[in-house]
């Protein structure tokens, strides 16, 4: 008898995006295309499969206008702003425990890793929510580039810091850099993406260009925008929201409808755009992917 076991990040076939309207919505995924070293995105011919979102996507105006950085302010319209920061040239530090610390042009890491299309969904915190077409490289393929030491535990992921271009770094409210972390199996996780597009163009400023990480299963927190160093640590680095209220933003920051933030319910999200109200799901509806990352912490505040 075969037995029809539905995971946890599907739901009826009647709510996906038909295929024909995704491929055709702006052009998005017209066409085979490619990531040029000047940085350029052309969507290729479909997002990987594997990673069905199981939503519409959101519209480019509302995922890109709407956005925390308070690198720039603490409101979420940093997207005119967020243009004064340049994003060539750009070089990311890779330290810590490797084979060989060094630093690594952007253009020049792209000649070695495979880029794909992949629609994610993402959650904040703050219990908004969008779907989006991402373009990058799996971060596990950045492992491989580094070549982390056994004895590296921690990535830790520290964020642009251009003074010229960020007037929130002035900020004294906030522990600058902005420093975020994942254990080395969650780093190695095929969900973990390195973003370089959105919407089949080079990912924007606001957005994290030029190169952030998505984290989909994870409060979007999480995901650090504007990659500048990459360090690869034996201890638990204290990570930005982590350090400044730790009883509200933990660690590993997995995505719970059952578990509340302390000052608001995570039950449900609001979808941006349309504004619907839809339920949030455990591991944001991933936990096929992820959930046994956590079997052996179960001890520890995995949700918050």
């Amino acid at each position: 008898m075969l037995i029809a076991r539905h995971r946890g990040w599907e739901i009826p076939e009647s709510r996906v995006t038909p295929e024909s309207a995704m491929l055709n919505r702006r052009g998005l995924l017209a066409g085979a295309g490619a990531l040029s070293i000047a940085g350029a995105v052309t969507a290729h011919a479909t997002p990987n499969p594997k990673f069905t979102a199981g939503r519409d996507l959101t519209e480019e105006k509302y995922a890109t206008t709407y956005n925390n950085y308070y690198e720039f302010n603490d409101s979420k319209s940093v997207s005119q702003q967020a243009q004064a920061l340049k994003q060539r040239p750009w070089t990311i530090k890779l330290d810590g425990l490797l084979k060989t610390p060094r630093t690594i042009d952007i253009d020049d890491l792209m000649k070695q890793v495979q880029t794909e299309d992949r629609i994610y969904r993402h959650r904040c915190v703050e219990a908004w929510a969008m779907t989006v077409p991402w373009t990058g490289f799996s971060l596990s393929q950045l492992l491989k580039i580094a070549e982390p030491l056994a004895s590296a535990k921690y990535v830790v992921f520290e964020t642009a810091q251009d003074k010229t271009a960020m007037p929130g770094l002035r900020s004294p409210n906030y522990p600058w850099p902005y420093v975020e972390g994942l254990a080395m199996d969650e780093a190695a996780n095929d969900l973990a993406f390195m973003v370089t597009g959105l919407y089949g163009k080079a990912v924007p400023p606001q957005n994290g260009g030029p190169l952030r990480i998505a984290l989909p299963w994870k409060y979007g927190f999480k995901s650090a925008k504007s990659i500048v160093k990459i360090t690869f640590a034996e201890k638990k680095p204290m990570t930005f929201w982590e350090g400044i209220q730790a009883s509200e933003y933990g660690f590993w920051a997995n995505v719970n409808p059952a578990v509340s933030h302390p000052r608001w319910s995570q039950a449900r999200e609001r979808l941006l755009g349309s504004n619907e109200m839809v339920p949030t799901q455990i591991y944001n509806g991933y936990g096929e992917y992820v959930a046994g990352l956590y079997e052996g912490r179960k001890s520890e505040k995995l949700f918050m």
